[in-house]
């Protein structure tokens, strides 16, 4: 069984943000970088089935240069060997480019099962997984909780709203985008990194897959979250001060 990974790689979460010149993306400088946590749960999903099933777990990511240190991170993590799409200023393709760079790539190794996280921590917009399964005409499934392999097929439990979920059998090939949350993330050992030296990263271009897709959106500005300080008298006794703060937490902060 062939399972390809897709992962992203952004910034530390307690990384300081601050905007480039242009005030279009954040400032790269001086910010580390990680693996997108959701895709730290595809990826030990695809090393379980792995683990179980056999065959082999294949990396893939797009990026810049400096993406290769969470590629080789996955690798040391169990991974077999990676495919790395260099490209520079990954933050300025939208979800339909960037899909179509990564479904190149996927289309040359006619992966039996492709993984993606549910989201990415950057731009969250949830859609990478799904617009790869429509571009190479895969069915997919979406929030997914587990995975129990068939013969020749896979049946998955999806997370809906309230408490309910969703078991539905998919025919091979497909895509799934994972949930976060759903197994302990294993750390990359010692041997595990001496070992990713070793195994096969492949590097290509966008013009080897075709060329870099046109977006068809852009991002032209982005915002600093605003702060502000408000401070609220509640007047009357005990009861009424309780009451109006419960009623300012339910319909105005919407805390509860």
């Amino acid at each position: 069984m062939k399972i390809l990974v897709a992962l992203k790689q952004v910034p530390s979460r307690d990384s300081v943000l601050r905007l480039d010149g242009e005030g279009a993306w954040i400032d790269g400088g001086d910010l580390s970088y990680e693996i997108n946590e959701p895709d730290a749960y595809a990826l030990e999903a695809g090393l379980q089935l792995k683990e179980q099933h056999g065959g082999e777990t294949v990396v893939l990511c797009a990026g810049p240069e400096g993406a290769a240190a969470a590629v080789r991170e996955a690798l040391a993590k169990g991974a077999d060997r990676a495919i790395h799409i260099e490209q520079d200023n990954i933050e300025r393709l939208d979800t339909l480019a960037l899909s179509s760079l990564l479904a190149a790539a996927a289309k040359t190794e006619s992966p039996d099962l492709i993984l993606t996280g549910l989201q990415s921590d950057d731009m969250g917009s949830g859609q990478t997984g799904v617009v790869m399964a429509e571009l190479l005409g895969l069915p997919h499934g979406t929030i997914i909780m587990a995975i129990e392999k068939l013969d020749g097929a896979i049946r998955v439990k999806r997370e809906l709203e309230d408490g309910w979920f969703q078991h539905v059998t998919l025919p091979l090939p497909a895509v799934l985008t994972i949930q976060s949350g759903i197994n302990k993330l294993r750390y990359a050992t010692l041997m595990g990194i001496k070992k990713a030296k070793t195994k096969e990263l492949r590097v290509v271009t966008a013009e080897e897959l075709g060329g870099t897709p046109a977006s068809q959106s852009a991002c032209t500005r982005v915002f600093l979250p605003s702060r502000s300080k408000q401070t609220q008298i509640l007047e009357g006794d005990a009861r009424t001060a309780a009451e109006a703060l419960a009623g300012k937490l339910k319909y105005e902060v919407r805390v509860i």
